[in-house]
């Protein structure tokens, strides 16, 4: 589809699984069941959804997935389920390599946001016992901003486990990673946006482009199913600031007519809002119908 002069595209990676209580915070399962039905574990389906956007001189891509570093173990805990490489998705959709991405921008350095960043290099250290990690975008600058770095380098108790550093250690050494302001401006109408919620970190982006607004919440709102105000998760920090910050940004997504963008939703990563009997609803956009607009 395309937003003004710039291309865009959904990027899904892989479906994968986690606790259905843990998603939903203080909601019963009685009631979010009704929307995600879970596993036997107790965990429901979601999936990760990375944005591709193609300027007249950038090949940028925001968010890289889980990756494809795990364990047949760890493969099993997260119900990973991977059809192919994120590489040939990536391929099949925009037409081009990794190699050919320009910059790789991370809201925040979470395994299922930034696992993509590396990949192994099928190379075995045998000083270590352990594969080679290396870029998975050979030529891409990384950005993320320098507060959620050092988060992630220093993370305490209560989100350790969802750091890992193979994830971006590559990428300090070869020079590519750049740390940057808590909001800044990506390209021409694209910026990031530290919204504490989730994290105290985490950024959310904005693309206003052709008299259209994209708003991804990232780990904020992280499916549609999350629109309602307590409807947040128990993986959040700090989840009253959560409720405040959806109680600013939702409004005006609907005044606005913004399109919304969820990063963890399976289906429907793409809505706009729309207020029914004093409840928000998610109306799917069909990429199809924006490029017949635009």
């Amino acid at each position: 589809m395309k937003l003004g002069d710039y291309r865009i595209e959904i990027i899904p990676d892989t479906e994968f699984r986690l606790d259905g209580g843990a998603m939903f915070g203080v909601v019963p399962r009685v009631i979010w069941e009704r929307v995600c039905p879970p596993d036997e574990l107790n965990r429901i389906r979601l999936q990760m959804n990375c944005l591709f956007i193609e300027t007249p001189t950038e090949k940028i891509l925001i968010e890289t997935g889980i990756g494809e570093k795990w364990s047949e173990k760890e493969t099993k805990r997260y119900g990973i389920f991977r059809q192919k490489p994120f590489s040939q998705t990536l391929k099949e959709i925009t037409g081009y390599e990794p190699e050919e991405i320009t910059i790789v921008v991370n809201t925040h350095l979470h395994f299922d946001h930034a696992g993509g960043n590396t990949t192994n290099s099928g190379q075995w250290k045998t000083d270590s016992g352990q594969w080679t990690i290396v870029p998975q975008f050979p030529n891409a600058r990384y950005f993320v901003s320098k507060s959620e770095f050092e988060q992630a380098e220093n993370p305490h108790e209560r989100h350790r486990a969802s750091y890992l550093r193979e994830n971006w250690a590559c990428l300090v050494e070869s020079g590519q990673l750049e740390l940057k302001p808590d909001d800044y401006e990506v390209v021409e109408g694209l910026t990031m946006e530290t919204v504490r919620g989730h994290s105290e970190t985490m950024q959310c982006v904005r693309l206003n482009r052709g008299g259209q607004m994209l708003y991804s919440f990232a780990d904020l709102i992280p499916t549609r199913h999350h629109l309602p105000l307590a409807w947040v998760m128990g993986y959040d920090l700090y989840p009253v600031e959560t409720l405040e910050a959806k109680k600013r940004l939702l409004p005006q997504a609907v005044q606005e007519n913004w399109l919304c963008f969820f990063y963890h939703d399976l289906d429907s990563p793409l809505c706009r809002l729309a207020e029914v009997d004093g409840k928000l609803k998610a109306v799917k956009v069909e990429t199809e119908d924006l490029c017949q607009q635009f």
